[in-house]
């Protein structure tokens, strides 16, 4: 054994014993409290009794100074009758005035029945103590009242056991305080208690009673005291004070009687104990082989349950009064009040046997579940309403008897119809009844339609709150129980209306119950082979109400049940599509459970000994099936690699600022070498949305540390972080904002700890302002919503995390660059026409851009307008760019808003933010924006040569490159776009088929002829063949034909010739590009006309030089 378990059961011994000591120091002090009260009590009723037995009356000369009128005699005699504790100080004042020698056997009468309550009875004692230290007549007079009362015999039948059992305990404390002596009063108390425990050794009806009295009385007769008391005084040697007032044996006798009756009161515990868990047995065989239990069964099962109860309360009572145990008789019965679900097995072909097992949920899915139990409250619509307690056989138990008892009833001859629909009540013919009768039938005519839930919904509210009267109501039950027999897909929606309107309008709902039970039972009893159709609706519709509990389960099951006793033809379609409608709810229902699974194993057995129709035999299987689906295998979840659950435990569970060291000692020992291990460990580093917002600087701290180590990790998590931003920039969906703030704030977590440029931050900063921006109020960005404003959060986020370190250099420079077209953006956002006096824009986004902008540059003075904005981008754009100034004019104000984004978005930066470099614009694209751009302090850009090094990214190209290109694109499309539209001109030249050409073969005299013209074929169509004839055209057609042709075929060797030109051209300027790329380009950099030299071939000796390195040419 451990230390560590040595500890544990040390400390288990040491609550053990801790309690042990309070109990018994409760024990104690309850032992210590009873005695106190015993003796109190004692004492009180020895002092009262002494005074009884000892009393000293007042001489006859008393009686005559108090009153002796009639009348005040008789109130008081009259309140007597009505005694009450709180009457007793009234009493006593008007006894000690009046003179009750002449009517005292009219107040020991009135004592003797006055109903009392046991609060009142220690007030009665000291009543009749103070008329008995008075009266000499009053005991003798008294006791012959009780006499009366208390005399009957064992065959004698307790009118009142509760007046008994008070006036017993009365009587009882009468002797006790010595108001009747021994002699007198004990003789009919020991009679009471052997009539009492004799009459009733076999019923024991009377418990209450004899109970009451051990309570009360049975410390002084029985010498009683309960069972706690009992053990606690014999475990600390206490003795327990007695009442002396009666002898020992005497009390012995009492006591013995009242042990007799205690031991027929546990046999006929155990008899009845017995008897209960026999019929209990019963009843489960019942249920198992019948399904159902009837409700004879029922009744005698509580009622001996009932009994059974009553006599275990009243057997635990008189144990712990006597001090005696039950033993057997206090264990509970070996039953359970639940049935025992057992799997059914049932033979499904040959040897092949399926197991039934009970499901949980009936419903298929959650939008199911939804559909039959959220149903919308009418109540809320008629707050004024109260339900009518008129309709209540919803409520009453139904029973299989009493299904039966109406079959036999309703039978009928073959020649009777088919139950016809109650007909309307006509009303009075009023106006407004005239234009309710035309809402009505359009609202009957559009039910058909309302074929989803929220039709459904707005019907049966429409129909509460306009057309609810109890002649239209009758209609609808009508219209509703006469649905199409095709129409079986309004049946779920027409039993969700009568759902949705029976808690406000009960009467449709049970009149469709009732209509269509009748419509069942008599397609039962006529067993003809005809309307099918009919019938399945029937069956189906009551299979709906059932699944929305309007129709009743038991009365469903015996619809099978009927079904099934005459299983063939229609009745097999009938029973399979009940069972498809609400088999399963039944099925999974606890109450049905266990009599649907009996009725599926009749029906299979059935279909197993029948020789049934193969589409029958599907039906059934199928219904079968669809009740009891077949057990799937459970699907083995993938589990975790354990590697990966360590991984994402210590990064984002564990890690916090107390142990980074030895999470970064643990990530450490991983093995960097495994793909697939670093992939995760670089996907978990890189979730930073995963984790906490207190670990976040601290999982950036743990990766900059990391990449000390391995290289790989910074570049590969920052790649993924710009990656996500990137990916949730194209779906602004708001379920992505949390996970976008912390991405984007731990971004700036890891600029902070310099695993990233700033040229990475400024590119996520302008993406937000630009990527899917279009600048253009009339033009609506699925990308980024007038309404969505989230980008700002975000830029605000970004800056708040990592602007406070943009304060110098190249960077400040930047970031006061950012901060215009940051409020560019904001301003355009701001200004959109969604915004209105209704509906204004976030105030809270508006602190969030003030807050941000304040805190980074605190004596900047904020735009207050859109205009103010671009007129602020123009003049940057003018000062970064003078060469462009009046050749880049826009037209409009549509193309001043979209040169933002073409081309004063995007400024280059060098890798030194401290360097002084000019300028060099690049390609404006969403995925790099505007970089950092290097200037002076004082904002003069010095003429030095520019680094061209490209190691780590492409020459960008120029401006006007850009802009050409874009030109050239869009010329191209409207060229194209516009020989599209042109009208093709038709062929002229068309070759004159081989049929023809021998028809216009001529002959020998033709030929001597000689017939001026050129001689043509003309093609016409006649109906749906073309025919062919010949002519002489004039020679003046033939020539200007062949002249066109001639032409066309000169331009297009001029455009041939064009073609080889380019081509030649642009192979010599490549050439030129090659072997003058070294040289240094004149001009402005910023407009990127690069001037190239015309190439010249190379005369004399090569010069090594131009060969082997590069020159620069002046």
């Amino acid at each position: 054994m451990t230390s560590n378990e040595k500890d544990a059961e040390s400390k288990n011994d040491e609550v053990a014993g801790e309690a042990s000591e309070d109990s018994e120091e409760n024990d104690r002090l309850a032992l210590t409290d009873y005695i106190t009260n015993l003796e109190i009590r004692i004492k009180n009723k020895s002092d009262m009794r002494n005074q009884n037995l000892n009393c000293v009356r007042p001489p006859d000369n008393y009686f005559s100074k108090l009153d002796s009128g009639l009348k005040k005699n008789t109130t008081f005699v009259k309140k007597l009758k009505s005694f009450s504790a709180t009457q007793l100080d009234a009493l006593m004042k008007d006894f000690n005035a009046l003179n009750l020698t002449k009517y005292i056997s009219e107040v020991a009468a009135a004592l003797a029945e006055a109903k009392l309550k046991m609060s009142d009875i220690a007030a009665a004692i000291n009543l009749c103590s103070s008329l008995h230290r008075t009266y000499a007549e009053f005991s003798s007079f008294f006791f012959e009242n009780w006499q009366k009362i208390l005399t009957f015999k064992a065959t004698d039948k307790i009118a009142n056991s509760s007046k008994l059992r008070v006036d017993l305990r009365f009587y009882a404390e009468l002797v006790a305080v010595g108001i009747f002596t021994n002699k007198m009063g004990l003789p009919l108390l020991g009679n009471v208690l052997t009539v009492l425990i004799n009459m009733d050794k076999e019923e024991h009806n009377n418990i209450p009673i004899l109970l009451s009295f051990c309570k009360h009385c049975g410390e002084d007769y029985a010498g009683l005291i309960p069972k706690k008391i009992k053990d606690a005084a014999e475990k600390y040697n206490v003795t327990v004070p007695r009442n002396t007032f009666l002898p020992a044996e005497k009390q012995t006798a009492v006591r013995t009687l009242l042990k007799d009756y205690f031991a027929s009161l546990i046999k006929h515990l155990l008899a009845e104990r017995a008897q209960l868990q026999a019929l209990h047995a019963a009843n489960q065989r019942t249920l198992h082989t019948r399904g159902e239990l009837s409700q004879e069964r029922k009744d005698q099962l509580e009622q001996h349950q009932a009994t059974y109860d009553k006599l275990l309360t009243g057997a635990q009572n008189f144990a712990e009064v006597l001090g005696e145990e039950l033993g057997e008789a206090g264990e509970p019965p070996t039953l359970t009040l639940n049935v025992i679900e057992t799997q059914g097995t049932v033979t499904i072909g040959g040897n092949e046997e399926y197991t039934m097992q009970a499901a949980t949920d009936p419903w298929q899915d959650e939008d199911t579940r939804t559909f039959y139990t959220s149903l919308p409250d009418l109540k809320v619509f008629m707050p004024n309403y109260q339900l009518k307690e008129a309709v209540k056989n919803k409520t009453e138990t139904v029973t299989e008897e009493m299904l039966d008892e109406d079959l036999k009833e309703d039978e009928l001859s073959d020649n009777e119809e088919l139950p016809s629909v109650p007909d309307v009540e006509q009303e009075e013919a009023q106006p407004t009844n005239i234009s309710n009768k035309y809402a009505l039938d359009a609202f009957l005519n559009e039910l058909p339609n309302c074929i989803n839930r929220e039709l459904i919904d707005n019907a049966a509210v429409d129909f509460v709150l306009n057309l609810n009267t109890k002649n239209n109501r009758k209609k609808l039950t009508r219209v509703l129980f006469s649905v199409a027999r095709t129409r079986l897909d309004l049946l779920p929606f027409y039993s969700r209306f009568a759902a949705i309107l029976y808690p406000v309008l009960p009467d449709v709902c049970v009149d469709l119950c009732q209509m269509l039970k009748q419509d069942f039972k008599y397609h039962v009893r006529k067993k003809d082979q005809i309307n099918i159709e009919s019938k399945i609706k029937v069956v189906r519709f009551i299979g709906e109400l059932v699944k929305f509990s309007l129709y009743s389960k038991m009365e469903a099951l015996y619809c099978l049940k009927v079904l099934l006793h005459d299983f063939k033809h229609h009745h097999i379609e009938m029973a399979c599509n009940l069972l498809e409608t609400c088999g399963r709810y039944l099925y999974c229902n606890p109450d049905t459970h266990q009599r649907t699974m009996i009725y599926l194993q009749q029906m299979m057995r059935k279909k197993t000994v029948s020789a049934l129709d193969s589409r029958y035999v599907t039906q059934i299987e199928n219904a079968f099936y669809y009740v009891c689906p077949p057990e799937a295998p459970a699907q083995p979840k993938e589990e975790e690699p354990p590697m990966h659950q360590f991984i994402r435990k210590i990064l984002h569970e564990d890690l916090q600022k107390s142990n980074e060291e030895k999470i970064l000692r643990l990530m450490r020992k991983l093995n960097w070498e495994d793909p697939e291990i670093s992939a995760v460990a670089i996907q978990h580093l890189a979730g930073g949305w995963r984790v906490r917002a207190s670990a976040r600087r601290a999982l950036a701290r743990l990766t900059a540390e990391l990449s000390a180590w391995q290289e790989a990790v910074a570049p590969a998590v920052v790649d993924t972080i710009m990656e996500e931003i990137r990916i949730t920039m194209e779906d602004p969906h708001p379920r992505y904002n949390q996970r976008r703030i912390a991405t984007v704030r731990y971004l700036g977590e890891l600029y902070n700890y310099k695993l990233l440029d700033s040229r990475d931050v400024f590119t996520v900063l302008y993406s937000f302002i630009t990527f899917g921006v279009t600048n253009d109020h009339t033009n609506i960005s699925p990308l980024d919503p007038p309404d969505n404003v989230f980008r700002i959060r975000l830029v605000c986020a970004l800056l708040e995390t990592c602007g406070a370190y943009f304060n110098s250099g190249s960077s400040k420079k930047r970031l006061d660059y950012f901060i215009v077209f940051f409020q560019n953006y904001y301003w355009f956002k701001h200004s959109d026409p969604y915004w209105t006096d209704d509906n204004k824009f976030p105030i809270y986004v508006k602190y969030i851009y003030q807050e941000c902008l304040t805190s980074l540059r605190p004596k900047l003075t904020l735009f207050t307008s859109w205009q103010q904005c671009k007129d602020a981008i123009e003049e940057l754009r003018l000062t970064l760019y003078p060469e462009l100034g009046d050749e880049e004019q826009y037209d409009n104000d549509d193309q001043a808003e979209d040169s933002t984004a073409d081309g004063l978005d995007t400024i280059v930066e060098t890798d030194d933010e401290t360097d002084n470099n000019p300028p060099i614009p690049e390609e404006s694209s969403d995925e790099d924006p505007l970089t950092e751009n290097a200037v002076n302090d004082d904002g003069e850009m010095p003429n030095v040569d520019i680094n061209i090094e490209s190691t780590r990214r492409p020459a960008p190209k120029p401006v006007e490159d850009v802009e050409f290109e874009s030109a050239f694109e869009k010329m191209v499309m409207e060229n194209i776009a516009e020989r599209q539209r042109e009208n093709r001109p038709q062929q002229r030249d068309i070759a004159v088929p081989m049929t023809c050409r021998q028809t216009t073969k001529k002959t020998y005299e033709q030929l001597l002829q000689g017939k001026e013209g050129v001689e043509f074929v003309l093609m016409v169509r006649k109906g749906t063949k073309p025919q062919y004839k010949s002519f002489n055209a004039p020679p003046e057609l033939a020539s200007n034909l062949q002249q066109q042709a001639l032409a066309d075929k000169q331009e297009m060797e001029r455009v041939k010739r064009l073609t080889l030109n380019i081509s030649e051209r642009q192979e010599e300027e490549e050439y030129s590009a090659e072997s003058g790329g070294g040289s240094e380009r004149s001009g402005n950099p910023n407009r990127g006309q690069h001037m190239r030299q015309k190439y010249q071939h190379p005369k004399g000796a090569p010069d090594a030089d131009l060969i082997f390195g590069p020159k620069k040419f002046k």
